[in-house]
């Protein structure tokens, strides 16, 4: 149970702004004052004015406190976590974010990593957050350097990642509503560059054949995270499409068929998003990696680059993440990419706000 005088700025005026936010939305609070399972993550009042600079529309959760509720109730995990379970291993745990503002069983999750001997937070877009501080005796109330970003919509997900030609593809094909109302789905999403590597094909696909590629890159019904794919040398999943593929373990390298994932785990408001460096092929289910190739050739036969970047006619996201690397389960090569915390222009507090 977190205490009320866990909360004063009398005695802990680092938070004395997740304090008054939490005086506008009583039910959260009450929630947080007589629950015995939950970890707070509470941002600090540098973080709360790191996020108004970077984003003044986050101001407008003073006057709205559906969207602020949403907004705290991500802070807050189901179950208690200890400074000692943070690992190079990231675990997943489920928030108390849950409808209207995410399509997850059990709550929207957040990535928790011991990233270079500090323990980090990972939420949507792949923004960090790090500089913990466990703050009460129990270890159960953490305080944090920003304020978390809530996993977005898998389309503007899409887009603001740099994932434009799925985006396009999507549209094209009409799945961008259905895959963003489906719950608990994870998806293999092809890079921009892999959509050029096929581009000869891609402007001749058919709505039904560009349909029938994209549901091949989606598991229904569960979320797959990083170390559930590494658990196995191989792991066949049954696709939206109906085909199965194939995940495989090359050391801390993944395949999906013969594609690489390029970036890991980035949360969305159903489920999880795998980046890859190739499209899938359902009509080439066999195909298999070449591990030590820096690139992997495409699954589908006779095709030829082009320089123009398929299917992005009016797609303009709204802000460029840049990736960098980031070692997973302590391992340099082939490690997944996230986004640095230095380049954010979507905070949680104005995503939730956009969806009002």
């Amino acid at each position: 149970m977190l205490e009320h005088h866990d909360f004063q700025p009398d005695n802990n005026a680092t938070l004395s702004t997740l304090t008054s936010l939490l005086q506008l939305v009583p039910d959260l609070f009450q929630t947080l004052s007589t629950a015995q399972n939950i970890t707070l993550l509470a941002p600090s009042n540098e973080a709360f004015t790191n996020l108004l600079s970077r984003n003044p529309r986050s101001a407008e959760l003073m006057t709205n406190t559906r969207a602020l509720s949403g907004v705290l109730q991500y802070h807050v995990l189901s179950g208690k976590f200890l400074s000692t379970d943070f690992t190079t291993s990231p675990i997943f745990p489920s928030t108390l974010l849950s409808t209207p503002f995410a399509n997850v069983t059990g709550g929207q999750k957040l990535q928790l990593t011991l990233l270079n001997e500090t323990a980090s937070l990972f939420s949507g877009y792949k923004q960090a957050s790090s500089d913990l501080t466990f703050a009460n005796s129990n270890n159960t109330l953490h305080i944090i350097s920003s304020v978390l970003t809530v996993p977005a919509p898998l389309s503007q997900t899409l887009s603001n990642i740099n994932l434009t030609s799925l985006v396009g593809a999507l549209t094209t094909a009409r799945l961008s509503s259905g895959t963003s109302s489906l719950q608990d789905m994870t998806l293999f999403a092809p890079s921009n560059p892999a959509f050029q590597a096929i581009g000869s094909a891609a402007s001749g696909l058919s709505d039904t054949d560009l349909a029938n590629i994209l549901g091949y890159h989606l598991v229904p019904s569960r979320i797959l995270f990083s170390p559930r794919l590494l658990a196995q040398d191989q792991i066949v999943l049954a696709t939206l499409q109906g085909s199965n593929l194939t995940i495989r373990r090359d050391g801390n390298q993944l395949f999906v068929n013969s594609a690489r994932v390029i970036l890991g785990d980035v949360l969305v408001g159903n489920g999880v998003v795998h980046v890859i460096d190739n499209v899938l092929n359902p009509s080439n289910t066999s195909a298999t990696p070449d591990p030590a190739a820096a690139t992997q050739a495409p699954a589908f036969a006779g095709v030829t680059p082009v320089a123009d970047i398929p299917f992005t006619s009016g797609i303009v996201p709204t802000t460029t993440f840049v990736p960098v690397t980031v070692p997973l389960n302590g391992a340099g090569k082939g490690a997944f990419a996230a986004v640095p915390t230095g380049v954010m222009l979507a905070a949680g507090a104005a995503v939730l706000v956009a969806g009002m």
